[in-house]
């Protein structure tokens, strides 16, 4: 890699914000710029259990502030993945071999062991850029920029949000909008939707690449309750469109009665998957309200900071999260902060834990875990200084645990007695630096 090209991207990323802006003059804002720029770094670990996925993350965010609240935000986040997935297919008592996403090779999962696609590496280089402004006395102004790759899939985005003051500076009305184009070109092609996973080779329900395009838009409210609470209020719309299945995913065809895969007739002198397993298929749309609230209020020195989310879809997901933190000075330079949330969904729709052989195909299904019915706990805790030097040290230790529940009704024969949605435990490190 070219020593240079940190210093492009960022030049890249300056450009785009400046046209954003309509701007092209550049030399008038050097001659009256503050005369530092801040840094935020860090460095996150998230690691799940039993060799499942883990991340390695390293996260960057440049701030140039300038006279007149104006300032110009960088971000870079470069991710590596690793571990394994499920897959969405259904544990058995016996083996189960499958065909790899790219179609060339086959694994095969232990009987009695949660179907993995152990496959799951890759490399995520996401950037960010941004700038605010006042525009007037009362109002300011913010545009952005996003864009991120991986493998197997690129992202595009604009963002931007106006912002009024009312009430001597105590109420402020926002509004924001970003649009976003992703476009996913999975190994292997992408699987014709409900089609069978086929043998090795055998590539012809692969497609090409597809994209999608979202829409967010959100409306706040925050206001000064007293000089020691604030409150905001935020309605947020997403509407996405496009290729919205995951292309690894696969559901298992199995027996009505008895619950187990259906075996299929391999292809002499082939590999292949040793069972029925098709992929899965979701909706090309979907729309998401979600309602937040927060309160912060200063206890004395202590800072407690509440929120809550509400979410529902037309997926028939509906969510709701709890978030709580305290911030305990420890010192003149120090503090601890105690963090808590909880989450809970309900099941999309078209969610499934298999397809019984004997019935007609739906027009839509997923097993996938992230579309079920669960609830997750993370609790943990940052502790906090700053350096003699002035800068900010952090250092955040977490545990999250996910318990999921499949409907009984949608249970067949064995799998009522087995654990068809495993518990996930997974532990989060970080470390963060400004300077």
């Amino acid at each position: 890699m070219s020593h240079s090209k940190p210093r492009n991207l960022s030049a890249t990323l300056a450009t785009a914000t400046c046209a954003l802006l309509g701007s092209h003059a550049a030399q008038p804002v050097q001659a009256e710029e503050l005369q530092t720029w801040t840094f935020d770094t860090a460095l996150l670990y998230y690691g799940e259990d039993n060799d499942r996925v883990q991340d390695a993350s390293v996260n960057l965010l440049a701030t140039r502030r300038f006279v007149d609240d104006r300032s110009l935000t960088l971000g870079l986040t470069v991710d590596a993945l690793t571990g394994a997935t499920p897959s969405g297919a259904v544990r058995q008592a016996f083996a189960q071999t499958f065909t790899r996403p790219s179609g060339n090779d086959i694994y095969t999962v232990p009987a009695n062991e949660i179907p993995l696609d152990d496959t799951f590496r890759d490399t995520r280089v996401a950037a960010t850029a941004g700038w605010t402004q006042p525009l007037g006395r009362l109002n300011t102004i913010s545009v952005g920029f996003s864009a991120s790759n991986e493998y197997d899939y690129t992202h595009f985005g604009l963002n931007a949000k106006v912002a009024r003051d009312f009430n001597q500076r105590n109420t402020t009305l926002s509004a924001g909008l970003a649009i976003a184009r992703d476009d996913i070109d999975p190994v292997g092609g992408t699987p014709v939707a409900l089609s069978l996973m086929s043998d090795v080779g055998d590539l012809a329900n692969r497609g090409g690449a597809e994209s999608k395009n979202v829409l967010d838009v959100v409306v706040g409210l925050t206001q000064v309750v007293s000089r020691n609470a604030i409150v905001q209020l935020n309605y947020s719309y997403s509407d996405a469109s496009g290729y919205l299945t995951d292309p690894y995913k696969i559901l298992s065809v199995v027996d009505p009665v008895t619950g187990l895969a259906v075996p299929r007739t391999p292809t002499p002198g082939i590999d292949g998957p040793s069972h029925e397993f098709r992929f899965e298929s979701r909706p090309d749309s979907r729309a998401k309200h979600s309602l937040y609230g927060q309160w912060k209020q200063d206890l004395g020195g202590k800072v407690l900071d509440v929120s809550y989310r509400y979410m529902t879809d037309d997926w028939e997901i509906d969510s709701h999260t709890f978030d709580t933190r305290l911030r305990w000075p420890m010192g003149k330079s120090a503090y601890l902060e105690p963090h808590v949330r909880y989450y809970m969904q309900t099941e999309a729709d078209f969610y499934l834990a298999s397809l019984a052989d004997t019935a007609a195909l739906p027009a839509f299904a997923s097993s996938d875990y992230r579309l079920g019915r669960f609830d997750a706990i993370t609790a943990g805790i940052k502790v906090g200084w700053r350096t003699a030097g002035g800068n900010d040290v952090g250092v955040r230790l977490e545990v999250y645990q996910q318990r999921g529940d499949v409907p009984a009704n949608l249970l067949t024969g064995s799998q009522t007695a087995a654990d068809v949605f495993p518990d996930l435990y997974a532990v989060i490190a970080q470390v963060s630096y400004r300077f």
